[in-house]
């Protein structure tokens, strides 16, 4: 009964911890979800670990909890910052917004999950068509990308490039991939190389009935990862 207490106790103080953290002077998202999320699973694991090498004992419990819950909430606060920094960089904020998407006026869109930091570049300030080539402003943008993550060397970045459904589906995957290779090459930082896949038409946000929603489809979409292994597939 003790040791669910310290749990219960040890969890409320990882969450407190979690709100602790602030980055001031930035267009940023203050929901703190990764922060929070992280502490709380530190906690718990920490305060398991703690308990089973302790001599069973609620005291190790709470100890290993709050070691967990800073290690896990410091995890979640370094992506929280990250997400922030890449937005700032880019001139925008965060925005986990679904509709976000569908809005043609959008260039760029940075989000967040629990498990990874989104930046969608959009058509048509990345590539001419049928090019694979960076336009000047949308290089820029990227390198921005790049001089973000140089301060974040535990990052693991993964590239997927997305086309309409004009041409066939082989050429499609091929300019796909093309792209992501180019905006890949640019992120290569941290003497890591990201994930690249071409997903050709597939993973589309609207469907290819009118320019306007095709331009939607074009785009390139960055991933950043804290755990490699949760990395997904991004064109399903």
């Amino acid at each position: 009964m003790y040791l669910k207490k310290s749990l219960l106790t040890v969890t409320s103080a990882a969450f407190l911890l979690s709100g602790c953290y602030n980055e001031p002077g930035l267009v940023q998202d203050s929901s703190n979800s990764r922060a929070m999320t992280g502490a709380a699973a530190g906690a718990l694991a920490g305060s398991m670990i703690g308990y089973n090498t302790g001599s069973h004992d609620a005291g190790s419990a709470v100890i290993g909890g709050l070691l967990g819950a800073a290690a896990g909430g410091a995890i979640g606060y370094s992506m929280d910052k990250q997400a922030n920094d890449i937005a700032a960089a880019l001139g925008t904020g965060v925005n986990n917004d679904p509709l976000a998407a569908l809005d043609p006026n959008r260039e760029i869109i940075v989000s967040k999950t629990n498990d990874y930091v989104k930046i969608m570049f959009r058509d048509p300030m990345m590539f001419a068509t049928d090019s694979a080539t960076l336009q000047s402003h949308a290089k820029s943008k990227v390198r921005k990308v790049q001089q973000v993550l140089t301060s974040y060397p535990q990052t693991t970045v993964a590239v997927a490039g997305f086309t309409d459904d004009q041409g066939s589906y082989g050429y499609n995957q091929k300019l796909s991939e093309k792209r992501a290779q180019t905006v890949g090459q640019i992120l290569s930082v941290n003497n890591s190389r990201p994930l690249i896949r071409g997903c050709s038409f597939d993973k589309a946000i609207a469907a290819n009935n009118s320019a306007t929603n095709r331009a939607l489809n074009r785009r390139v979409e960055v991933y950043l990862y804290s755990d490699r292994n949760k990395m997904a597939d991004p064109c399903q």
